[in-house]
């Protein structure tokens, strides 16, 4: 059977008023054009669904089944608006972002707290994984959107946006201090002991492209797999870090190497797919980003 759902809603509601006078001022449609739309279903049907009475109209045995079934559906219908409905408003919900480790601890975690404190009902999940993994889960809609690193090279399907400035700077500690006033350039630099972050992300890549760039190649001392870990080996004197400065509060200990060359301000940026339309709790998290770093 191929029968148009308005029969079926009409259908519904005249079972349930047993009137279809109070049915037609309920759905705004005149009694004859309820009567017709009863006499089509019950065509289509092959059964009679309801009698006239004294005061409306009964269900017979085969209506009363049939409704019986109708109102169940009808039921998670009303279920799944009001779902819905809680969605747009934001009282129920998840909102999933695809970010690092370092990103999320550093960058993210205060405007968590100040979605969560505006809207509790919100599950909020993070995906931590590499980001050519998460432009795969924004793809496939795992994520709502994906945080991350710019420049990264992403293909047209995609919307980005700059949030803030970043900027890299190579530290040490005191066992370096004969550095502290010096100026030194990528070549010189290469020549100690150096702690770059492992390579797959994007900031290993921007780092490697720069300084391929001045034609200089950097070969790590050590490759630690976190940001944190770069600051912790750092400190500990292992050697020469390469950190983001937004992201250490304070250097603990650690100055910054004064280089010749200046390497280029990245940004931390937000990517979406372009031909779909992120939802109702997504949206408003990226208004409070925006809020508070997009002048």
């Amino acid at each position: 059977m191929n029968i148009d759902l308005e029969l079926y809603k009409i259908f519904y509601h005249v079972a349930k008023n047993k009137n279809i006078s109070k049915t037609a001022n309920e759905l705004h449609i005149s009694q004859p054009a309820i009567s017709k739309s009863i006499k089509n279903l019950e065509s289509q049907l092959d059964c009679s669904l309801f009698v006239r009475g004294k005061y409306g109209v009964e269900l017979t045995k085969e209506g009363l089944v049939f409704y019986n079934k109708i109102k169940d559906a009808f039921s998670i219908i009303k279920s799944a608006e009001s779902s819905l409905e809680n969605m747009i408003n934001l009282d129920e919900g998840t909102l999933t972002i695809g970010s690092s480790n370092t990103i999320t601890k550093m960058f993210l975690l205060p405007y968590l707290k100040e979605f969560h404190e505006e809207f509790p009902n919100i599950k909020i999940n993070i995906i931590s994984n590499s980001t050519k993994n998460n432009i795969n889960n924004l793809k496939n809609g795992i994520i709502d959107l994906l945080i991350l690193n710019l420049p990264y090279q992403l293909s047209g399907e995609f919307n980005i946006f700059s949030i803030c400035n970043l900027h890299d700077v190579f530290v040490a500690n005191k066992d370096f201090e004969f550095l502290k006033d010096k100026e030194i350039s990528l070549n010189e630099l290469s020549e100690y002991p150096l702690i770059l972050i492992a390579e797959g992300s994007s900031t290993r890549f921007f780092l490697d492209s720069y300084s391929s760039s001045k034609g200089v190649v950097l070969k790590p001392f050590s490759e630690p797999t976190s940001f944190s870990l770069v600051v912790e080996f750092a400190k500990l004197g292992l050697g020469i870090g390469y950190v983001t400065k937004e992201y250490l509060n304070i250097y603990d200990n650690l100055f910054e190497i004064k280089l010749k060359e200046k390497i280029p301000a990245r940004s931390l940026g937000v990517a979406t797919l372009k031909n779909q339309k992120i939802s109702h709790a997504a949206s408003q998290f990226l208004e409070i980003i925006k809020e508070n770093n997009i002048k």
